[in-house]
C-alpha cells in the first residue's frame, strides 16, 4: 500500500467565497494579505499500481470547478 495526499483547490478564475471571507477577516483585523485560497486536503492509502488520477477525477473532485495536486507520502 502507498499513501497519497491530494490537495484540492478552486480553479483559477472561479469565485472562492471561503477564501474571500478569510481574506476579509484577516484584513479587518489588521493583517496585510494578498489573495487567499481555501481548499481541501485528502489523504488516501491505496494499493501500489492503482490509478490515483482516475480515482481522484472520478470520485473526489468536481473537474468543472476544482484543480488538484497529488503528492506521494
Amino acid at each position: 500500500m502507498k499513501k497519497v495526499r491530494v490537495l484540492i483547490r478552486p480553479r483559477k478564475g472561479l469565485l472562492d467565497p471561503q477564501g474571500r471571507a478569510v481574506q476579509e477577516l484577516l484584513e479587518d483585523n489588521g493583517f496585510s494579505v494578498g489573495s487567499v485560497t481555501v481548499g481541501k486536503l485528502v489523504e488516501i492509502e491505496i494499493p501500489e499500481g492503482e490509478d490515483v488520477h482516475r480515482l481522484v477525477q472520478k470520485f473526489i473532485i468536481n473537474p468543472l470547478i476544482e484543480d488538484y495536486e497529488i503528492e506521494e507520502l
